[in-house]
């Protein structure tokens, strides 16, 4: 399926949205047997990152269908919004729903989660400056709430860290504790 018009991203500007509307652009069935919506724009922040998808739910305006939206993932600028229907024998009127207007709901505690683990993540990169470990690169970052982690790339003599682990805990609470921005 070629898609040429990529999907508007609303939780850029406006991460605390949980809902909006957009217009149905494509319903279909994955090679992997997964369903999908495909919308003009979104709420939902995609898997990506390190940090996990968001969900909730999509329902057609003036209709009792919901999609359960469990996974989103985005390609190519096309954003895929996968789950089912919590009516399957409803799913039809997904088929035919092209152009029709959605309300998207996001789920609040799961985006809330996700956010404080990412920002978490951004959160440890400032402290590991602070503490004198500038000359570590930051590699892969996992946000997940299962065991998040951030990997540095270079090395640290094992003397010093047991004390930089102390100074990295007393930076993050006192960042913490004077509140601000986390970029």
């Amino acid at each position: 399926m070629e898609l040429t018009t990529p999907t508007k991203l609303e939780f850029y500007d406006q991460m605390l949205k949980l809902q909006s509307k957009a217009i149905l652009v494509h319903y279909f069935k994955g090679d992997d047997g997964r369903k999908a919506l495909i919308l003009d724009n979104t709420i939902f922040h995609p898997q990506g990152g390190g940090q996990p998808s968001d969900t909730g739910f999509i329902c057609v305006t003036d209709s009792n269908l919901r999609f359960c939206v469990q996974d989103v993932r985005s390609k190519d600028g096309v954003v895929f919004h996968y789950g089912v229907a919590e009516d399957s024998s409803m799913e039809n009127e997904l088929e035919q729903g092209k152009g029709k207007e959605v309300i998207l709901q996001v789920d609040e505690s799961r985006r809330r989660l996700n956010s404080r683990l990412h920002s978490a993540g951004h959160l440890l990169d400032v402290c590991m400056r602070n503490v004198g470990f500038g000359h570590l690169e930051p590699g892969k970052g996992y946000h997940f709430p299962d065991g998040p982690f951030v990997e540095y790339k270079g090395t640290v003599p094992l003397n010093e860290l047991q004390n930089k682990q102390r100074e990295i805990e007393i930076e993050v609470n006192a960042l913490i504790s004077k509140g601000g921005k986390v970029s």
